[in-house]
């Protein structure tokens, strides 16, 4: 699959580098106790420090420490035994202090890697530059009054992962599973919930377009994208909006963008600022941080199975394909769910089971699977009652949209409806015989070569049974009486 793009003057590469921020999951702010409950009553979680007093001085939070170094070792990248708190100076209505404190020659992580699926059923690993911890911003309000902006500091002082992918990728899918990807290993971890709706995972993304073989171009940022619909969009958009700008002869020049969910464009913020336009520093209230190897190796002891690993168990234990594998092992709640559905049943029943019918019924219902009308308990039953011969395949499929519709277990469905398979061979012996004798020409033409027409008594069989007969005794019969 190529992932250039066509323009007036031949085709195009992009190249696409992602920073994605994440909120780490802690009872309290990164240098204050104050808490980071997600939709309290504005400026309720606002501490002294946070709100910038004089004389206030930060402290480290050492879970938050704790949950980043995680983050990095899920990501197999480098930890940083020692690593430094710098002041990134910029003025900003919701920024009290006047400067976020920050990482940026020295990270608590450096390089890593991590495995992305695509949907044509191919992977490939994408780089990890760095992740570095620093402290949010506050939040600025613009639409409670007509001439006034308003601000609320709940949000200031909490703890953010900046991970920092290499211009690695090459398309909006790429960009997208890179996204997909991450919010996985980090709520697998449990360090980040990944809410990119709540905003405590979001990416800036970053764009640019060149010929195959040339330098790299100049990349556009579009700021704090919210979706991974949304990363995909701003990719595409922006490639687009890049590529005719150098056909037509204008300049590309560095700027920061904003992304416009409603019509999926995006327009100009700012002009890119560079790492010296915010005058970093180390922070002169914070000595360097400094861990052991032995605090790194406890946490990695205690890491749960990570996404890839998951991925790669469920191919080889449920023969599952990589895309299936991927999609199931990528969501915590989804995996689980698979896992006790397949415990000590058909692995190919329950993989399609889970795949292809459930999936595409919550797909359609718009509901995650911790949502889900019908339990893991309740689809383990109902193929069981396939593999037992209880029911068919295809009275199975009747059966699971009356389970969704109703709650309903399996087991009481076909026992209302009366819907047991029939698997009586001298019951079934007498319709083949009656299907055989109310058709003579068919039966002819069939014998005669017309190899296709075996279906049609089939079909007929079922008809009279109303889709309960045992396929396989009907095929077993039919081909003795007629074959």
């Amino acid at each position: 699959m190529s992932n250039l793009i066509q323009g007036k003057t031949g085709e195009w590469e992009i190249v696409i580098g992602l920073e994605v921020h994440a909120q780490v999951i802690a009872k309290s702010k990164l240098f204050s106790g104050s808490a980071t409950t997600f939709g309290s009553d504005a400026n309720t979680q606002v501490s002294l420090v946070d709100a910038a007093m004089p004389g206030m001085l930060p402290v480290i939070n050492e879970y938050c420490i704790e949950q980043a170094v995680r983050t990095g070792l899920g990501l197999g990248a480098k930890i940083n035994l020692t690593s430094v708190f710098e002041r990134k100076n910029y003025f900003y209505a919701d920024l009290p202090q006047g400067y976020q404190i920050s990482q940026q020659e020295i990270p608590i992580v450096g390089e890593g890697e991590i495995e992305i699926e695509l949907p044509d059923g191919t992977s490939r690993n994408i780089g990890i530059e760095r992740l570095h911890m620093e402290q949010d911003a506050g939040k600025s309000i613009h639409d409670k009054h007509p001439t006034r902006s308003y601000i609320d500091l709940n949000r200031s002082g909490n703890c953010l992962m900046e991970i920092v992918s290499k211009p690695d990728m090459r398309s909006a899918d790429e960009a997208m599973a890179y996204v997909a990807k991450l919010r996985a290993i980090v709520r697998a971890l449990e360090t980040c919930d990944g809410n990119m709706d709540e905003g405590s995972m979001r990416c800036d993304v970053n764009v640019s377009v060149r010929k195959i073989g040339d330098e790299l171009g100049t990349r556009r940022e579009v700021k704090n994208v919210n979706s991974i619909r949304s990363v995909g969009q701003a990719v595409d958009y922006e490639a687009r909006d890049q590529i005719r700008m150098i056909e037509a002869g204008e300049k590309v020049t560095q700027q920061t963008m904003l992304f416009n969910a409603d019509d999926s464009t995006t327009r100009p913020m700012r002009s890119k600022e560079d790492a010296h336009d915010y005058r970093y520093f180390p922070d002169p209230d914070l000595l360097p941080l400094v861990i052991s190897q032995q605090y790194v190796d406890a946490i990695n002891e205690n890491l749960p199975e990570l996404p890839d690993a998951k991925k790669h168990r469920f191919m080889q234990e449920y023969g599952m394909k990589l895309y299936d594998a991927s999609i199931i092992a990528g969501d915590k709640p989804r995996a689980e769910y698979f896992e006790r559905v397949a415990k000590g049943r058909d692995p190919k029943l329950s993989v399609t089971w889970v795949t292809t019918e459930l999936m595409g019924a919550l797909n359609k219902l718009a509901l995650s699977i911790d949502k889900s009308p019908v339990s893991s308990e309740q689809l383990g039953e109902l193929i069981d009652l396939i593999s037992d011969n209880t029911i068919s395949g295809r009275i199975a499929k009747d059966v699971f949209a009356e389970m969704l519709d109703t709650g309903k277990s399996a087991s009481n469905i076909v026992e209302e409806k009366g819907l047991k398979q029939v698997t009586d061979t001298g019951a079934l012996e007498t319709l083949v015989d009656e299907v055989i004798a109310e058709n003579p020409d068919v039966v002819a033409n069939y014998q005669s070569g017309k190899d296709k027409l075996f279906g049609f008594f089939v079909g007929q069989v079922m008809k009279k049974t109303q889709g309960k007969a045992n396929p396989a005794i009907v095929n077993e019969l039919l081909k003795k009486k007629i074959g």
